[in-house]
């Protein structure tokens, strides 16, 4: 008589005891990782300013559990009130005061320029980079990257959404690292604002591309964790010296100019709705720009 055979994800006990060893091994890792890096100056604000734009998100895909698919004018108009507050933000949170701190370290006004007129060249090429190297697919552009027919189609798109919010978290962890609490305020509170759409879209789109609605509401909320691991990434990199400042700056700015140029932008004009996906930029961009001139 044949034994039963054993599921496809059994774990024998000294498996599973070897991964809980790794397991608790990487969390004390972490921790002791964490504690380092909170001795530098605003990476507890950064990462508190991350959190609220991940709960922004995971707050945005609600919704999707107890409604139909959007109209894909609506999903269109969002798309581009994301947009826009991202392009507000690279313009008014992080060029603006990039210059100002280039010349505060006594970069004249062509220095000043020309330093972060190469961090933004440089963070749109390391998302260039990243783009080309990483495998994931877009909702309606399809798959990019290499090898990507070998992976699940569920792990493509949490690449396509990780290549989106990175950006995201850099620039509010790059702004409490080095711009004043207020400015820094604005550019998370904006963030966080355009963060409730693009929740509510990723997990509609998710929902329309064949997936449970559980899946897509928990894989929405989910897609914003990046965010704070971002912030803190980047308070710590600017916490080393301040002479990294404006050119963190800049390179948030490029990144995020990428994904709006790249990905946001195209994305919402896919389905004949551009006039929808113009007006909720220009909308986006006008609150954003309000918000930072209110708070900075």
């Amino acid at each position: 008589m044949h034994s039963p055979a054993r599921p496809s994800f059994y774990l024998s006990p000294r498996h599973a005891i070897g991964l809980l060893i790794v397991v608790s091994g990487a969390l004390a890792l972490c921790w002791a990782f964490w504690r380092e890096l909170a001795e530098l100056p605003h990476v507890g604000d950064a990462l508190a300013g991350g959190l609220v734009a991940a709960a922004a998100t995971a707050l945005g895909a609600v919704p999707v559990m107890f409604s139909r698919r959007l109209p894909e004018r609506v999903e269109d108009t969002l798309m581009g009130f994301g947009a826009g507050v991202m392009l507000a933000a690279c313009s008014f949170s992080l060029i603006v005061p990039g210059v100002a701190a280039a010349r505060a370290l006594g970069a004249g006004s062509g220095l000043a320029a020309a330093q972060v007129g190469g961090g933004i060249l440089l963070g749109a090429a390391a998302l260039l980079a990243i783009d080309r190297l990483v495998p994931h697919e877009h909702f309606i552009k399809g798959v990019e990257g290499p090898r990507a027919s070998r992976l699940r189609r569920a792990w493509l798109f949490v690449f396509a959404i990780a290549l989106h919010n990175v950006p995201e978290g850099l620039a509010i962890g790059v702004a409490f690292g080095g711009t004043d609490p207020l400015r820094a305020s604005a550019l998370a509170t904006g963030i966080a604002i355009q963060d409730l759409p693009e929740g509510l879209v990723v997990a509609v789109a998710l929902l329309a591309a064949g997936y449970g609605r559980a899946f897509s509401v928990t894989l929405g909320m989910a897609s914003g964790l990046v965010e704070p691991v971002a912030a803190v990434l980047g308070a710590a990199v600017i916490g080393l010296s301040a002479a990294l400042l404006p050119y963190g700056l800049a390179f948030a700015a490029g990144a995020m100019l990428y994904v709006i140029s790249h990905e946001m932008i195209p994305e919402s004009h896919r389905k004949g709705h551009e006039a929808f996906a113009t007006g909720g930029l220009m909308v986006g961009f006008v609150l954003m720009m309000a918000l930072d001139t209110a708070l900075g």
